[in-house]
């Protein structure tokens, strides 16, 4: 079978950068010195007494569980310095020759700047540890963490640093400073002191001024550009046969790194993504192709077996302003044997806007012909999961979640239909402040998908509903064109109808006329549907509470009152067939009061 356009896309940015997660070097203590208030000057190497004394000075560190900040010495055990009693100095440009080193080696932009700011100075002592975490973006322009572990005499307490399935392992030393800088996103813990003390001071890297990547190579970008304009021309295929449905709508690359909402920016992205971003970038651009970044959640269902009869697996995520912090032997994938994958499910949670700066909180679930990735989402590590044991009518599963970011591109002219999808009421905002003209055009591009996702938004909350049907009748009377108002309108149903709708309604009845206001109201009441699906309480409190002053709204507006008709004629003869008292839903108080105008005679009976 013939590789798709998004694989070879992928295939292609998987060979073409690489970039390290972690970068390890070491300098003289000289270029260092330390005081701390209480204690004095710190002497390298730290000797036991001193440590000691700098003890005194500390406090429990503290992690995040949830909205909760915590000690919990099972977590993390170490003891914290307030940084306020620390006083640490670098000789002339010791810091900026190793901030140098470090941006070369993480692969950052050369033109762009990078400073650190002390975030702690942390004493370990004997059984003490840290367990594996992420630290948290405390800055906008946070891109990772700088330890400088101190010189002294001790064993164990080794630096280990984790990314997808790379692990890097760092150890201190009796003489020299040794400093591991890396991404905020990547997991990593401190093993337990076996012997002496360990202090290290960790400082927050932050990117700012030209962050711009040079632009790719030519050729590289000029065949993505190729990738791109494959994937967008190539129909899709459902996956239980029959005709293509037509080209996908977007493309969705997952990146390799983690990134908060705050930190989703074209200028704030890591190692290899910064590279990939860039080639994405410009094709996309010679394609004529609009690239914005996004955050997913994904969750996967595995089937799985315990294995050693283990029971529980259920995952816990840590997190705060300081570090996120997870007890490991809750979410030890070891514990299952995990078998074949029976689905897998991306949903956009945020993206950016055009410009890459202002972030769109959306929710819109991606389908698999349209998401490719570099690396599995298996080889990163699941925020929760969650295992359900054998229930009778399926197997055992093994479900993880796992946050990614993504380069999300489509054509120019679907950058309204992909950002309508995920928001109806913005759309209906932004058609009703355009021209006509342009309206109508705009409106075409959301008729595929108008229907579900307006009712996946609104049908569970009433206050929504409400909502949004009022903006679509203003725009429908905008639009000013009937087969546009009929889509916009037809997702919703009569009990949407109230007397605050009379007069939209009514302006919209006399300028498209009666056949079109009729064959409105059949969908709104559910013509052609099953019964059971269009009928229920929430109609028959309709019938009896907002019908009345529906139509006594509608007989208020302008030619209202013309062409009277009895009750009986104006519901009989209009679709609606004959009344039976014996009908569910059929109140004879709205009989009763509806009046005789050239609109009521087009609601429905019950």
């Amino acid at each position: 079978m013939a590789t798709v356009a998004r694989d070879k896309l992928a295939r292609m940015l998987r060979g073409d950068v690489a970039g390290a997660f972690s970068v390890a070097l070491t300098t003289s203590a000289d270029v260092l010195s330390i005081e701390v208030d209480g204690v004095g000057s710190v002497a390298f190497p730290v000797s036991s007494a001193q440590a000691r004394e700098l003890l005194g000075r500390g406090q429990p560190a503290r992690f995040g569980r949830g909205e909760e900040t915590l000690t919990d010495p099972g977590v993390r055990d170490t003891w914290e310095i307030p940084t306020e009693l620390v006083h640490a100095r670098w000789d002339d440009d010791a810091l900026n020759d190793i901030l140098t080193t470090v941006k070369d080696e993480l692969g950052l932009p050369i033109a762009a700047e990078l400073t650190a700011g002390l975030h702690s100075l942390l004493v370990y002592e004997p059984g003490q540890f840290f367990r594996a975490h992420q630290d948290s973006e405390k800055d906008d322009s946070m891109i990772g963490t700088l330890v400088v572990t101190l010189p002294s005499d001790h064993s164990g307490g080794e630096l280990i640093v984790r990314h997808l399935e790379e692990k890097n392992t760092y150890r201190g030393s009796t003489a020299e400073l040794s400093l591991v800088a890396f991404y905020a996103d990547c997991r990593h813990e401190v093993a337990k002191i076996r012997s002496g003390y360990r202090i290290a001071l960790t400082y927050n890297l932050l990117l700012s001024g030209d962050t711009a990547l040079p632009e790719g190579d030519e050729g590289a970008v000029g065949e993505l550009a190729g990738f791109l304009r494959e994937h967008f021309s190539t129909p899709v295929f459902s996956r239980y046969g029959g005709r293509p449905a037509g080209p996908p709508n977007r493309l969705v690359y997952l990146l390799d790194h983690e990134y908060t909402p705050r930190a989703l920016g074209w200028r704030g992205l890591k190692g290899a993504d910064a590279a990939r971003g860039s080639l994405v970038q410009a094709a996309a651009e010679r394609a004529g192709y609009e690239a914005v970044l996004a955050l997913a959640d994904i969750k996967t269902t595995h089937s799985a077996y315990e294995a050693d009869d283990y029971y529980g697996g259920r995952g816990r995520r840590c997190w705060d302003d300081d570090e996120n912090a997870e007890d490991d032997d809750t979410d030890d994938l070891a514990d299952y044997d995990i078998q074949e994958l029976i689905e897998s499910t991306v949903t956009l949670t945020h993206w950016t806007g055009p410009d890459g700066d202002q972030l769109e909180a959306t929710s819109l679930d991606v389908d698999e012909d349209e998401v490719c990735a570099s690396s599995g989402t298996d080889d990163f590590e699941p925020y929760t999961s969650d295992y359900e044991g054998y229930m009778g009518n399926w197997g055992n599963t093994l479900d993880r979640w796992y946050h990614r970011a993504a380069i999300v591109v489509w054509p120019r002219e679907q950058s309204f239909a992909n950002r309508a999808e995920t928001s109806p009421g913005w759309a209906l905002d932004a058609l009703a402040a355009m021209a006509p003209t342009d309206a109508q055009a705009a409106a075409a591009t959301l008729e595929p998908f108008w229907d579900g996702a307006l009712r996946a938004r609104t049908s569970a909350d009433s206050a929504r509903i409400s909502e949004t049907f009022g903006k679509a009748l203003r725009t429908a009377d905008t639009v000013a064109d009937a087969a546009t108002a009929s889509m916009l309108l037809g997702p919703f149903r009569v009990e949407n109808l109230t007397a605050g709708g009379a007069a939209p309604f009514a302006k919209l009845a006399s300028q498209h006329g009666r056949p079109w206001t009729a064959q409105l109201l059949r969908t709104w009441a559910g013509s052609g549907q099953p019964y059971w699906t269009v009928s229920g309480p929430e109609r028959g409190r309709w019938v009896a509470d907002s019908l009345p002053g529906l139509c006594a709204g509608l007989r208020a507006e302008p030619g209202g009152g013309e062409r009277p008709r009895s009750c009986s004629s104006t519901w009989r003869g209009h679709g609606c067939g004959k009344r039976s008292t014996a009908r569910p839903g059929h109140h004879p108080r709205a009989a009763a009061t509806a009046p005789s105008t050239p609109w009521a005679h087009r609601l429905p009976r019950y």
